[in-house]
């Protein structure tokens, strides 16, 4: 049986509306590319061995996966993920009819690539600028395969566990589907909370900037 970090009821609030703000962002971002709407559920937390953390995304699907590391205030991995089926799709809604068939096709990885550093940035700055803290993020890293292969490529033998943070988000004109995950190791956890802590103190004094409460 795994045993959960001691996360007190106000910490999760907190954290659940953090990422909330960031998560609106993100769609906002996601929207903008695409010309279209997009829907994001509420974020949930799951505790788990990294090993298992991909069990949630569907056994069998092969997906589209852009992921970055971010490192400062705490340490998180981010990333988003499409079903590889509908990655050329998102392209072309992302170019409209400017460009023919066989070039986007060329241009795809590229280009969702992009994509993935956009919505991801835009969900990280906010939550930087929460925490009132610097989150520098790698270069992203384009994965397509299975859920296992994009979330737990290393394969660590440790097989550690983690906190995942998941996010379902759909463009529901073209019924694609997809997830933003944050995976964090349990001593990048314990930045995190100190962080939400410090956010929780300026919110009861006061000193949270409007807009970000």
């Amino acid at each position: 049986m795994i045993e959960l970090p001691d996360i007190s009821e106000i910490e999760a609030d907190s954290l659940m509306e953090i990422f909330n703000i960031g998560v609106g962002h993100a769609a906002a971002a996601m929207s903008n590319i695409v010309n279209e709407e997009v829907r994001m559920s509420v974020p949930t937390i799951r505790f788990t061995p990294r090993s298992e953390a991909a069990d949630e995304f569907g056994a069998g699907v092969s997906l589209f996966g852009i992921s970055q590391h971010y490192e400062g205030a705490y340490a998180t991995e981010a990333i988003l993920m499409f079903p590889e089926a509908a990655s050329f799709e998102i392209v072309r809604m992302m170019v409209g009819d400017l460009i023919p068939a066989h070039e986007l096709g060329e241009m795809e990885r590229e280009a969702m690539s992009e994509i993935g550093n956009i919505v991801l940035n835009a969900c990280v700055g906010t939550l930087a600028n929460m925490f009132q803290k610097e989150l520098q993020g790698s270069l992203p890293v384009v994965r397509v395969g299975s859920s296992n292969q994009i979330l737990n490529p290393n394969k660590d033998e440790n097989d550690p566990l983690v906190m995942m943070l998941r996010i379902d988000f759909a463009l529901e004109r073209q019924q694609i589907q997809g997830y933003l995950a944050f995976i964090l190791d349990m001593s990048a956890l314990r930045d995190l909370r100190e962080q939400v802590r410090l956010y929780i103190s300026r919110l009861e004094s006061g000193s949270v900037p409007s807009g970000m409460q």
